[in-house]
């Protein structure tokens, strides 16, 4: 059941989403204007039309993959089909611009409590 998280989920619980989801990750969508992200989809493009309905702009979601298995500085995946944006200078599943990457990284590391 996908979610809107707007404050901190636990990486205990992630662990839990992934083990009864995909496995060993858990799909989730960062808006990086509003600090918030969509977890738990088995599609991007779901957790994408939640936050768009919840008020997101479509240039501030990001697509991603958390393997909350992994040490903090790979646990994030930037891949997904919704970061295809050539008009955004995004002609790839990876986000590319570093400064996005970083909004994101920053996001997701403050979401997530250990």
């Amino acid at each position: 059941m996908i979610r809107i998280i707007t404050s901190t989920i636990s990486l205990k619980e992630l662990k839990e989403l992934a083990k009864n989801g995909l496995g060993s990750l858990v799909k989730a969508v960062v808006d990086i204007e509003r600090n918030l992200m969509a977890i738990d989809g088995v599609m991007h493009a779901d957790e994408e039309q939640m936050l768009l309905n919840d008020g997101s702009q479509q240039k501030d979601l990001w697509g991603i993959n958390i393997y909350p298995d992994l040490p903090t500085a790979d646990r994030i995946e930037f891949d997904s089909m919704i970061n295809i944006r050539p008009s955004q200078g995004n002609p790839s599943r990876l986000v590319e611009n570093t400064e996005i990457q970083n909004k994101v990284r920053i996001i997701v590391n403050k979401i997530i409590t250990e």
